[in-house]
């Protein structure tokens, strides 16, 4: 109790610090704003708002003021893509997707207003959900952490590749591994974290420092969306009027048990790394089906359909945070960019990084839900308008800053280079439906899997056991051969032989 007490009074100064402070809403008012625009507007999304942000942020101003206007625009985008879903019926980010399932219908009935006013709404109970699972899971998690040594910390950070390459293939799970293994293998260019040797640098000073994280991040997200949407504008239509946007109360309360079961469901899977907001949007949406006594409406503008989908991926916001301060393993690509610039200002997450740190950003967590329900609420219409603007206007400026943001990390012209490369490498693998953020996870969690094994095996003169004889790294190695080995054509086909004998569910 004493443990729960001085972490409450913890985040409340925290809290109390950034309302009294007025560079805190010069920094998350536009931020959360930006962020609101990026995913309201088809073909940008909430990576690519964080991972320009993280480009202009990223070392250049304090740490606590470049996470206010990270988390704000995270908090925002993801929220921001409800708006085309409900009323265009195009999904303004992947995580948006299934909230167009009864936002658009709602929407076809005159009922516009109302389904962003109980979006608005739901997404910050969400937010708010996953906020309070961080603060309070993050601190138990740490203490177990604290018994992790390299060998779990190398086979986890395998393993948070493999289930991010499996969960975001749309076709061959192989392609998602491969994503990866390309990023683990872009993170062993430079100097040898241990012994300081040269590595795939053939000779070009640039390549010691190894691949900088923020021109992958806009090679990888950015570039692709560009091109993307330089081929293939979407023209949008004009949005219809809607009316009272302001929900009541007690409408509210009536769908709060969907909107906490949604909440539950969004953190949990948010905390799988590298799944992401879209797979929780639609895990929720399908158990809320299945929940439901109006199970048959989903579909055809249900509330508890549409309170399933957005509370879930505003909540798994919180739940893809738990892991990457506590492991260093983002739950998804937008967490995957804000771990980028914790790592630009030398942040290790872990059991050493800074309890201060943890709540401050549960507090501008909150702080952002907050500023994210009253701009929905009570600016709605001002995003709408934006809604009008066409990507062939809004794209070169996307381009412009992307630009801006990479050159200005460090490197020069030379992160420019690396940017274009690998959003050109990026944008063939699309084509080719390989998923680019396992690629992402691959870069940032390559050195951490880099270092932590190969310092197991010096410990132990190359022996490999070491990778059994520990408890932890046993079970971690167990997790990672039964992942691989699920994907298998043959196990997979005894699993569906078991599945369809008589007797199982």
């Amino acid at each position: 109790m004493d443990f729960v007490l001085t972490q409450l009074s913890g985040f409340s100064y925290s809290l109390y610090l950034l309302v009294l402070d007025p560079v805190t809403y010069f920094y998350l008012i536009p931020s959360v704003f930006l962020g609101i625009v990026f995913g309201a507007l088809p073909g940008l999304t909430a990576t690519l708002a964080v991972t320009i942000l993280t480009g202009f942020f990223g070392n250049k101003f304090p740490l606590d003021q470049a996470l206010i206007a990270l988390i704000g625009a995270y908090v925002g985008a993801i929220y921001g893509g409800s708006y085309p879903s409900i009323l265009l019926n195009i999904p303004g980010t992947a995580a948006s997707a299934a909230t167009a399932m009864d936002g658009y219908p709602l929407t076809k009935h005159g009922r516009g207003g109302e389904a962003l006013g109980l979006t608005t709404t739901a997404s910050f109970i969400g937010t708010l959900f996953g906020t309070f699972c961080l603060l309070i899971f993050v601190w138990v998690l740490l203490a177990v952490s604290k018994n992790i040594a390299s060998p779990e910390k190398a086979l986890l950070a395998l393993f948070g590749i493999l289930l991010s390459g499996t969960l975001m293939s749309r076709d061959l799970v192989i392609k998602g591994w491969i994503s990866g293994l390309i990023g683990l293998a872009m993170a062993m260019v430079g100097l040898d974290p241990l012994l300081s040797e040269e590595r795939y640098v053939f000779e070009w000073s640039y390549l010691l420092s190894g691949f900088q994280v923020v021109p992958v991040l806009m090679g990888a997200f950015a570039i692709p969306q560009i091109m993307d949407g330089a081929r293939h504008a979407i023209m949008l239509g004009k949005a219809p009027k809607v009316g009272r946007i302001v929900p009541e109360i007690g409408e509210v309360v009536r769908r709060m048990p969907t909107i906490l079961r949604a909440g539950a469901i969004g953190t949990g899977v948010g905390a799988l790394p590298g799944v992401g907001e879209d797979v929780a949007g639609w895990v929720s949406y399908g158990v809320g089906k299945a929940a439901s006594k109006e199970g048959e409406k989903f579909g055809d503008g249900s509330k508890d359909g549409l309170i399933s989908a957005e509370a879930a991926n505003n909540a798994a916001i919180g739940g893809a945070l738990i892991p990457l301060l506590v492991l260093g393993i983002p739950g998804s690509p937008p967490a995957a960019a804000l771990l980028g610039a914790l790592k630009i200002n030398n942040v290790i997450p872990g059991p050493t990084i800074d309890p201060a740190l943890i709540l401050h950003i549960v507090a501008i967590l909150v702080l952002a839900s907050l500023t994210m329900l009253l701009m929905g609420l009570f600016t709605a219409r001002v995003f709408i308008t934006i809604l009008r603007i066409p990507q062939t206007v809004f794209l070169p400026v996307v381009m412009v800053l992307t630009t801006i943001g990479s050159f200005s990390v460090g490197g020069g012209i030379n992160d420019l280079f690396l940017m274009i490369g690998v959003g050109f490498v990026a944008y063939a693998m699309n084509a080719m439906h390989y998923p680019i953020a396992p690629l992402v996870i691959g870069v940032i969690l390559g050195g951490l899997f880099d270092e932590t094994f190969r310092r197991s095996l010096l410990i132990s003169d190359g022996d490999l056991s070491v990778f059994v004889s520990r408890p932890g790294s046993a079970i971690l190695l167990t997790l990672n051969i039964l992942l691989i080995a699920s994907q298998i054509p043959s196990v997979k086909r005894f699993g569906a032989r078991l599945r369809l004998r008589p007797g199982n569910a």
